[in-house]
């Protein structure tokens, strides 16, 4: 029922009552129906455009919308009004004649009455101001929209992505010398590398992810490329055999979806989509979240990526982020196994200042990083809308942090080269690994298992050292040097003789190869000369290492001194307890 065909009852919709005065070209809102509207009262401008999103002179030419769609819909038009009329039911008059102030008077209304009309009022202001903002918000879709930057995926990939299965994104960032001061990094008119490359895997039920990095210097095949054009044709790239990785994009006229096809034969695994970031991308997307926390352990001064900072915490953004990310001579050994380790860590961070920040809470901040992530990323062409952005966007989102785990493609120094320079897959591993990720096994559920495991080794070997012990006179043990100092084993026996009384012992020399640590080999009948040994000695229970065979006669035990070995009568272990005066840090200590 409208509001006219109420009878002028209490209950109408104030946001019914909104009519235009032909004399101002105005919407006014009508208190008294009969009434005409006056020339001074003026509903306010941004209401009316929100109101109909149309200007005075197309409102003063076509009937108001509720008659319309009311007359679309086949039924009487009760209360349709054409600017400029005035209605004929007001107070049951006829013609034109206007209704004595008298006649329009209200009986007052209980307080709920006028509740419900406030109510309304505000239910039809909230209408008008969701109208208003869903014009500028689908206004500000498109202008994200016409921020990005997409190059098709040729078949590459899926093309999709779904909530009941697992998502692989290639990520690649490009060392494209293309923005505003990048020029000066050098090679400035190359078309670019696959120069850091990581394929991030989400598991099925979102509970975790991998990110895998693939080194740029890894000797591999890339298949034939069927490449779009830009005038729409498809050009098939061949492929080559033996080539770094990085080749994989950008040379030959290869574009990120040739890097996917690499990716594919390489691994095995099959790509949804890419994202594709230069250093302009780095530069912007820092800035963007408020920098990036970074710690480090040394002072740092890199010429060639003009990272220049000393040792400690920092927050980086813009031209320092970047040169943190792409120096290569100041960690490690210098080399690019190195820096993707920087890399991994600096990722870690920025996607920890993400989630633990009020990035993703902040209107502010997300429009910044919405302009910049628009502008900085290509993307393939089957996710080249903000909208399907958003809700891939909503997917990765969706793990812990801390089920997030980084690897890389486990390599080996490429065999056939004298100077090494490159890399090639090490398969006894990679075979496995990408077995792994393609069959949606969580890397950090399996270091989780591999730590139980270790640490229930840890627990069964610590009970080796549980049990009775031996005298020292009766301990039995051949010495060898396998890694100790010079001169380690003879006086390791002058000790164990002199000062323990463990005599019989003997110097057996040099072991007959070295060992990475001190160990101790005994029969299950020796266990309690074992035990006794390692009090005396310092021995951890991984030295200890049991046979299976009992030990017949004056048959001794093997004592191998390793590179752990500190010295005779040094514990390797240290003490198991600390000194009564030790102070710990966070504990306040006075002053005695």
């Amino acid at each position: 029922m409208d509001a006219q065909s109420r009878g002028r009852a209490e209950d109408i919709d104030p946001a019914d009552q909104w009519v235009m005065n032909p004399q101002t070209g105005n919407y006014e809102l009508r208190l008294d129906q009969s009434t005409p509207q006056s020339a001074s009262s003026s509903r306010p401008a941004g209401a009316r455009r929100a109101a109909r999103g149309a200007s005075p002179a197309e409102e003063s030419a076509t009937p108001s919308r509720t008659a319309t769609r009311r007359r679309q819909q086949g039924g009487e038009d009760r209360t349709a009004e054409v600017p400029g009329q005035r209605s004929r039911r007001a107070g049951g008059g006829g013609g034109g004649d206007r209704v004595p102030p008298q006649a329009g008077r209200r009986k007052r209304k209980p307080a709920g009455s006028r509740k419900k009309k406030v109510l309304l009022w505000t239910g039809g202001s909230l209408a008008l101001l969701m109208v208003g903002t869903a014009t500028a918000g689908y206004l500000y879709y498109e202008h994200l929209n016409s921020n990005i930057t997409s190059v098709p995926d040729d078949n590459a990939g899926t093309g999709g992505f779904s909530k009941d299965r697992a998502i692989n994104i290639l990520l690649i960032g490009t060392d494209k010398r293309t923005g505003a001061g990048n020029e000066g990094y050098g090679d400035k008119n190359s078309p670019g590398h696959a120069d850091t490359t990581v394929l991030l895997h989400v598991s099925k039920d979102r509970t975790n992810a991998t990110a895998l990095s693939i080194p740029r210097d890894l000797i591999t095949d890339i298949p034939d490329c069927p490449t779009t054009q830009e005038d729409g044709s498809t050009k098939v790239i061949p492929g080559q055999q033996g080539v770094r990785f990085n080749t994989s994009l950008g040379q030959a006229g290869r574009t990120p979806s040739c890097t996917m096809r690499t990716v594919t034969e390489m691994t095995g695994i099959t790509m949804d989509h890419f994202m594709v970031a230069d250093f302009n991308a780095v530069k912007t997307l820092t800035s963007a979240v408020g920098g990036v926390p970074i710690c480090l352990a040394k002072d740092v001064k890199d010429p060639d990526s003009h990272l220049n900072l000393p040792a400690g915490d920092h927050t980086l953004e813009g031209e320092e982020a970047l040169a943190f990310v792409r120096t290569r001579h100041s960690f490690g050994n210098q080399g690019d196994l190195d820096r993707i380790k920087i890399q991994q860590q600096f990722l870690s961070s920025l996607m920890r200042t993400l989630k633990s920040n009020d990035t993703l809470t902040s209107p502010t901040k997300l429009v910044k990083l919405a302009e910049a992530g628009t502008k900085a990323l290509t993307v393939d062409s089957k996710i080249d809308d903000i909208g399907k952005l958003r809700d891939l966007g909503l997917e990765l989102g969706k793990f812990d942090m801390k089920n997030l785990t980084f690897a890389t493609v486990p390599v080996l120094d490429n065999p056939a080269e004298k100077v090494k320079a490159t890399v090639v897959l090490n398969t006894a591993k990679s075979d496995s690994l990408f077995s792994m990720v393609k069959n949606d096994i969580s890397l950090t559920e399996v270091e989780a298992q591999k730590k139980e495991k270790q640490q229930a080794a840890q627990a069964e070997q610590a009970k080796l050292l549980e049990g009775t012990r031996a005298e020292a006179s009766d301990v039995r043990v051949d010495v060898l040097n396998g890694g100790g100092p010079q001169g380690a084993a003879q006086k390791t026996l002058d000790w164990l003789q002199n000062t323990e009384g463990v005599l019989k012992s003997t110097n057996k020399g040099n072991a007959p190869a070295d060992v990475p640590q001190t160990t101790l080999v005994y029969a299950p009948n020796q266990a309690d000369q074992a035990r006794k040994l390692a009090d005396l000695m310092g021995l951890p229970a991984g030295a200890l290492k049991p046979g299976t065979t009992d030990a017949e006669g004056l048959e001794a035990m093997t004592l191998t001194l390793g590179p752990d070995f500190k010295g005779a009568g040094v514990p390797i272990t240290g003490p198991a307890k600390a000194p009564d005066d030790a102070v710990q840090a966070d504990k306040k200590v006075c002053a005695k």
